[in-house]
């Protein structure tokens, strides 16, 4: 990419997420939600092959389908009660609307369709971005106005988000669809718990956005793109490989590590607001998330491919070393200990 167009495309992603995170008008928060979009269009479709412009189009449509619905919803909400402030969005139709709209930013299910073919047709960094970066602008919507909405509506989007993440990441083959629903996967945990303890939604969000970093740039490093190039990075970066392992088990919410923090708050809380039988199926709905991440350390650290030298490493391969990679990877299994001083910002 020319890099003033690069400049340019990078300036105005921070400009819009700056724009929605700290405006209190819904005019304003859906300019920054539309410059997000524009600004992520040239990242997308940069590799200039079919299926790059292919995953631009369906990233276009769905988010110009999402943006009138926001709206409508705030125009329908200021017709009704004369406000344009995001916190006091009350009138139930809009309320739904709104709903609708956030869940279509976000790919939660029934609105996911869109989510891991654009993953599959994007690079690992431009990835990364709809993953984590993207994601921020419609949660902090969500969160302004999570007094509003409807709570039984919310819990079964984010149950139905983490069957099907969990259910559809089982027979993928390409470790970026495998990301992307178990995106979708993590996104039905957030939105789970948003009504009743919102800075734990925050919290969630952060950590996925710190163990999704590590994974995507970790496997950016190793240029591993489908479980069968995973085979053989064990006998490049065997290290690196190894802690990838640590993160991917981190991901799955395995104690002692980082991921297990949220999942067991978000558990904790539904528990003491007598929310057991909801907390029991996300409980039980992670074990398929387990499945793949499981399977994706199996590949990378646990089976080797055949091997027609008679070394087991390539000594003579080239071995990048990434200072941000250390620190995102100790950072993504290590903050559990963390969890008391953590628990006290909440």
């Amino acid at each position: 990419m020319n890099p003033h167009a690069m400049l340019v495309s990078t300036l105005s992603l921070l400009l819009g997420t700056t724009i929605t995170i700290s405006s209190n008008h819904w005019v304003m928060a859906w300019t920054g939600l539309e410059i997000n979009t524009l600004a992520i269009i040239p990242f997308i479709s940069e590799p200039h092959h079919p299926r790059a412009i292919e995953a631009t189009v369906k990233y276009f449509l769905v988010q110009a389908t999402a943006s009138p619905l926001l709206l409508f919803s705030s125009m329908s909400n200021a017709w009704a009660t004369g406000q344009w402030d995001i916190t006091q969005l009350t009138h139930p139709t809009s309320c739904i609307l709104l709903t609708i709209a956030i869940s279509m930013k976000l790919g939660l299910v029934p609105f996911h369709f869109w989510f891991p073919e654009v993953l599959q047709g994007s690079s690992m960094t431009t990835a990364l971005l709809l993953s984590t970066a993207l994601k921020l602008p419609p949660i902090t919507i969500l969160l302004m106005t999570s007094h509003s909405l409807n709570p039984t509506l919310l819990t079964i989007m984010a149950i139905s988000s983490a069957a099907l993440g969990g259910w559809m990441g089982l027979n993928q083959t390409q470790i970026r669809k495998i990301l992307a629903f178990s995106s979708i996967s993590h996104m039905g945990w957030m939105v789970v718990i948003i009504i009743y303890n919102p800075n734990l939604t925050l919290l969630t969000f952060y950590l996925y956005t710190l163990m999704t970093t590590t994974v995507f740039l970790t496997l950016s490093t190793t240029k591993t793109l489908k479980l069968t190039t995973m085979m053989t990075s064990w006998t490049k970066t065997p290290m690196l490989t190894a802690t990838l392992m640590m993160t991917l088990l981190s991901l799955a919410g395995l104690p002692p590590l980082t991921g297990f923090l949220p999942k067991w708050l978000i558990i904790q809380e539904l528990t003491k607001r007598e929310m057991t039988l909801t907390a029991t199926i996300m409980a039980m709905l992670s074990l398929l998330g387990l499945f793949f991440y499981l399977r994706l350390a199996y590949y990378s650290t646990i089976t080797l491919p055949p091997n027609t030298t008679n070394h087991m490493k390539q000594w003579h391969t080239n071995k990048t070393t990434s200072t941000p990679v250390a620190i995102l990877t100790s950072l993504a299994t290590l903050l559990l200990p963390l969890s008391p001083m953590i628990l006290t910002t909440l």
